[in-house]
């Protein structure tokens, strides 16, 4: 709201969404830096980076939840502006998604279009190819299977040395 040069957009669903319960996750302060660390892994490096915006933020975490008891250390990126993220200095930007981590999986109940620069060649897309349908939210993320399960799926695979996973975009 306090940008003033360019285009601004307020981007909402209709989808009832969970409320993110803030305790245990990073603070929100960094969402005006385009993206941030929403949750990091207990006990070391993160050997895999979800990212995802929006209703889709919700999948990640489950995912990440899902990976943490298989031991798996996973991070989670809320980025809900790539073009804020990209303006910021490269040591915010290497600090959110670290270069080493090439294991990346972009959560985007939409086009992959664009998530290549944020999710390495080493990395995947859990997206839609093409046109949606209508139906409630919740309905859909099943039918489509944007779930925990399966990104969680990718992610392991990713890990496994399956540069595309089976059902990546």
């Amino acid at each position: 709201m306090t940008r003033t040069e360019g285009p601004t957009i307020l981007v909402l669903t209709r989808q009832k969404l969970p409320v993110l319960e803030r305790a245990g996750f990073g603070p929100a302060a960094g969402v005006t830096r385009g993206a941030y660390v929403l949750l990091d892994p207990p006990g070391g490096s993160p050997q895999a980076v979800l990212i995802a915006s929006g209703s889709e933020v919700h999948v990640a975490l489950g995912a990440a939840r899902l990976l943490q008891a298989d031991r798996v250390r996973v991070r989670v990126v809320s980025m809900p502006s790539w073009e804020l993220f990209a303006a910021q200095p490269e040591a915010y930007r290497n600090e959110v998604l670290p270069p080493a981590v090439r294991v990346r999986l972009g959560i985007e109940a939409a086009s992959p279009f664009g998530w290549g620069r944020w999710v390495t060649d080493e990395g995947a897309m859990l997206a839609m190819e093409g046109f949606g349908a209508s139906a409630p939210g919740d309905r859909l993320f099943q039918e489509f299977k944007f779930i925990p399960e399966r990104a969680a799926g990718m992610v392991r695979q990713l890990l496994a040395g399956r540069h595309r996973p089976e059902g990546s975009a």
